[in-house]
């Protein structure tokens, strides 16, 4: 899942507006980082990044915020089937 960074913050007014400042600087910097790394354009980081987006594996690897899907562990032992409980 992708979604803009959130925050909660209380207190005066002015402690408000400089969390959220802060907010809008992150979110700009992360959006900049997803640009570059996953190739995406500045609009279609934006799109995605305004509310929470749910990618499946495949979505994921499309859009470029994963590198590869593992389909099988290479170093995942092979359990034996003993027959359940109170086998011999």
């Amino acid at each position: 899942m992708l979604h803009q960074p959130s925050g909660g913050t209380q207190g005066m007014a002015s402690d408000i507006a400089i969390a959220a400042e802060e907010i809008l600087k992150t979110r700009s910097s992360l959006n900049k980082l997803y640009v570059h790394h996953c190739q995406q354009e500045l609009a279609q980081v934006e799109a995605v990044m305004d509310r929470d987006t749910w990618f499946s594996a495949q979505e994921a690897l499309d859009f470029g915020v994963i590198d590869d899907m593992l389909r099988k562990r290479e170093d995942e032992p092979v359990e034996e089937d003993h027959g359940g409980e109170g086998s011999p």
